[in-house]
């Protein structure tokens, strides 16, 4: 089979190749899934940099997630079929024409659901969502985001409204504010312009911002913090703009503000079976309403691995970019 493997850390669209390997025959409890779809993930991307907090021993695979149809059973997987369609947004290596998964965790999905929604409906939603839960809210309360126009970004838009809370989201171009309203999600700020600050205020009404949530690093960082409330909390999601982030001392000293990191993997792996579950239903609940939407920029195939790469973190994109064996 063929599969993307990088011998290196580096830039994805540097280091990234397509080879043939062998395929892969699955152990006790697993099962081989056939690939249709995989989302490209920043964490993905981070990963074949060496940046991220998996570090995977050389030559390594790539991918996270991806809708597929089983192949092969395992000895002891009898909950599952050949041929079935199932989704996983935790298995490593699935940029490859087949991969091996536990088949405790994969997830049935409905033939209705196109391949380019059910690849991409585990990782991102299920982590914006037990963002949400975690950050235990109240109705009523306002949080801050930087990368709105990201996928966790749009997600978090879509969902916290569901449950009361509000939402102000901040992009670093004007453009952004558009592309968000086309799909319906108001609230959004560019900071491209002076005065941003303004129209944050004229969103929330003055209302005190408690949390804060950071996807993008550097100034971005201190844009959140200055809009925070008196024991306001900012959680520090991703850095996709930079590794480290620049926040101003006395908006942490004299407002009393708390800094929290949240990584999915390790909260999700900490909820209680019955909470995931129930989390989950309540996601494909809002996916069938059409409450959440799951856009897609761009389709490539494996041997245009580099170039889907580089697109991830192309200004303006409006979904996510996709591989397909």
């Amino acid at each position: 089979m063929r599969a993307v493997i990088h011998h290196e850390f580096g830039e994805p669209s540097d280091v990234l190749t397509v080879e043939d390997v062998a395929t892969p025959e699955p152990s006790v409890g697993e099962v081989r899934v056939r690939t249709l779809m995989s989302p490209v993930h920043n964490h993905d991307l981070w990963t074949i940099r060496g940046t991220y907090g998996f570090k995977p021993e050389l030559p390594a695979r790539a991918g996270t997630e991806a809708v597929g149809v089983i192949d092969a059973l395992g000895e002891g997987v009898d909950h599952l079929t050949v041929g079935q369609r199932v989704a996983t947004g935790g298995t490593f290596g699935v940029w490859a024409e087949y991969f091996i998964a536990k088949a405790a965790g994969l997830i049935p999905v409905d033939d209705a659901a196109p391949d380019e929604v059910a690849s991409q409906l585990v990782s991102m939603p299920f982590s914006a969502l037990a963002l949400l839960d975690w950050l235990d809210l109240s109705e009523g309360d306002w949080i801050i985001q930087t990368a709105a126009n990201g996928a966790v970004g749009r997600l978090l838009a879509q969902l916290a409204p569901t449950r009361g809370v509000k939402v102000v989201g901040l992009v670093r171009r004007d453009a952004g504010v558009a592309e968000l309203a086309a799909q319906g999600i108001d609230g959004v700020v560019s900071t491209e312009s002076e005065g941003w600050e303004d129209r944050v205020a004229e969103i929330t009404g003055g209302a005190k911002i408690v949390v804060g949530i950071d996807s993008v690093g550097g100034d971005a960082s201190n844009d959140v913090v200055s809009q925070l409330g008196e024991d306001g909390t900012l959680i520090v999601f991703g850095a996709m703009g930079a590794p480290t982030m620049t926040i101003s001392s006395g908006s942490i000293i004299f407002k009393n503000i708390t800094v929290k990191g949240f990584w999915g993997s390790r909260v999700m792996g900490s909820l209680d079976p019955k909470r995931r579950g129930e989390l989950f239903t309540e996601l494909l609940t809002r996916v069938g309403d059409g409450t959440i939407s799951l856009p897609t920029e761009a389709v490539y195939s494996l041997d245009q691995v580099r170039d889907a790469a580089a697109a991830n973190f192309v200004a303006g994109r409006a979904g996510k970019v996709m591989l397909k064996p």
